[in-house]
């Protein structure tokens, strides 16, 4: 039985992979969270076979969530499940300590045969990202995001989201200097010499979406 922890901050699309889930023999979701605070203490708790998280979570992201978990236990299989299609967010996922990265427009086959691959210690994309790897390599760019560790991946997140230093600091629980200073080295590692055309680069890059700005989070 492969015991599983699904990590989502909606609780209709839990609800909704644990109906999927529970048909399955051989799989069971052992323990759920909405964030990555309570993720990781499930994790303690349950200690479960394989995790499947998001990325984009309420205050400390999935990558954080990933990294903190491999820290506890470098065995843990960790496999994505995020709505991201930019292939980036898998080469950081993958850094960060993932072995798998599949896309929610994947279908659910594809969801379960990745679950079974991650259990199993074997690396899994789903096919859209695989493809956008691929292409990337092919025409020879080289991704601009690979050049960030996954720190600064995540401070960039939330700078561009006119997160405060202060603010970035206390969500990552790290002090204000070094996101003071990884602010600088992701600046010159994009080679870019302020904020706006950092965003820029950002929404470019599928980092951030334009309506993630533009629209207001409602309570």
């Amino acid at each position: 039985m492969i015991k599983i922890l699904l990590v989502d901050d909606h609780a209709i699309v839990r609800e909704g992979y644990l109906s999927l889930l529970a048909k399955q023999p051989g799989l069971l979701v052992v323990a759920e969270a909405a964030d990555a605070a309570q993720a990781y203490q499930r994790f303690k708790e349950f200690s479960p076979g394989v995790v499947v998280t998001d990325i984009s979570l309420p205050g400390s992201s999935g990558l954080e969530l990933i990294a903190r978990i491999k820290q506890r236990d470098a065995e843990a299989k960790i496999l994505v499940f995020s709505m991201h299609q930019n292939p980036g967010f898998a080469v950081q996922a993958s850094r960060a300590g993932a072995l798998g990265y599949v896309t929610k427009s994947s279908s659910p086959e594809v969801l379960l045969r990745a679950i079974y691959e991650v259990y199993a210690g074997r690396h899994f994309l789903s096919a859209d990202i695989a493809q956008a790897l691929a292409l990337e390599k092919l025409g020879g760019e080289r991704m601009a995001l690979e050049t960030l560790t996954v720190r600064e991946f995540e401070i960039l997140r939330l700078l561009v989201e006119a997160r405060s230093t202060e603010d970035i600091a206390q969500t990552l629980n790290i002090s204000a200097k070094t996101v003071c200073n990884c602010h600088y080295l992701i600046k010159r590692k994009l080679g870019v010499a302020g904020d706006i055309a950092l965003t820029r680069l950002a929404i470019r890059l599928k980092v951030i979406n334009l309506l993630d700005l533009s629209v207001p989070d409602i309570i």
